[in-house]
């Protein structure tokens, strides 16, 4: 099971991403301890260079991570196919202990590169790099976020056996589940819609008013406001976009969605949800840092293109929502 393309390519994108932030741990040390950039000294200079270099490998690393979420999804919906009772990705992730655990720790992993990325790419447009220091110790932060993803992937990989019998989402999505999950699904339809769209409106709106106007407690909003409507989006799919889709009132499964029977319309709800709560994210991480008079101009021009991003991505997933349910032949809430 180990040698299946994806699993090898998951393995090293998680082992490099935690290699490349181990060796950089010592450096970071240093850079936390001995940046100056107002100093002309020999130390500082061979930081400065070393620091663009590290920068670089690093951004290429993370971004690699974000593509890693999209690989281990698509990756356990094919893998399906191998095991007994397997009929999605919930089966696959399923056949062990490590299977959900891992797919969280992956999504944890993708917001908090993608934050990363979001304070390195004003840091590189200041002339003085003012958060040289923060992004180091972040990167501190993240190596172990990083370590126990790769431990998470190493466990469920290598405990894959093709010869159990696993369970698939008819069992955990189902409402008489005692789940986390079962709660969202058990919601009824009208509710549900009105914590579906309100959470959508308020996170288009805050990224809009934070894009056009700017302002620090703007871009805070917009990033809280991206948190609730990503947990307000995944929710509305549990609870009634999915059924609208397999025109079914007891399928609730998210991942059933992605599959070719269903036109991968799963990938096109989303990808952009996210993108859009991770520039959403992104936008109202680097407000702390606006204060900094090198980032006076800088943290509102990019928090503000992200900001917009993230508005055009949870309207695209809310217009591709509405168009599923407004197309689909089931009728869940009588008129």
């Amino acid at each position: 099971m180990l040698f299946q393309p994806a699993i090898i390519a998951l393995l090293l994108a998680a082992g490099l991403a935690v290699v490349m932030l181990a060796g950089a741990a010592p450096f970071a040390v240093q850079v936390i301890r001995h940046w100056d950039i107002h100093s002309g000294s020999e130390r500082q200079l061979a930081l400065e260079r070393r620091t663009y270099l590290f920068s670089t490998l690093l951004t290429f690393v993370l971004v690699a991570q974000l593509a890693a979420l999209l690989l281990f999804v698509f990756n356990a919906d094919r893998l399906s196919v191998m095991f007994v009772g397997a009929m999605c990705a919930v089966g696959t992730l399923n056949v062990n202990a490590w299977g959900f655990p891992s797919l969280i720790a992956q999504m944890a992993v993708f917001f908090l590169a993608a934050i990363w990325l979001a304070i390195n790419h004003v840091d590189t447009l200041a002339r003085d790099y003012p958060l040289v220091r923060i992004k180091y110790v972040l990167l501190l932060l993240l190596l172990p976020v990083l370590a126990t993803n790769l431990w998470l992937e190493v466990q469920y990989f290598v405990n894959l056996k093709a010869n159990v019998i696993t369970s698939c989402c008819g069992s955990m999505f189902s409402e008489e589940s005692k789940t986390i999950t079962a709660e969202a699904t058990s919601l009824e339809p009208l509710p549900a819609l009105w914590l579906f769209y309100g959470g959508m409106l308020a996170a288009i709106a805050a990224s809009l008013w934070h894009g056009r106007r700017g302002g620090r407690a703007s871009g805070f909003l917009t990033a809280l406001t991206s948190g609730a409507g990503f947990v307000a989006a995944i929710t509305g799919v549990l609870s009634f976009v999915s059924l609208y889709i397999y025109e079914h009132p007891h399928h609730h499964c998210p991942f059933c969605i992605l599959k070719p029977e269903y036109d991968y319309q799963g990938y096109g709800l989303y990808i952009p949800l996210f993108i859009a709560t991770a520039a959403g994210l992104g936008a109202g991480a680097m407000q702390s840092f606006a204060g900094r008079p090198s980032l006076a101009t800088i943290v509102p021009r990019v928090s503000a293109r992200l900001a917009k991003l993230a508005a055009a991505g949870f309207l695209l997933f809310t217009a591709l929502s509405t168009w599923f349910i407004l197309a689909s032949n089931l009728i869940l809430i009588e008129h």
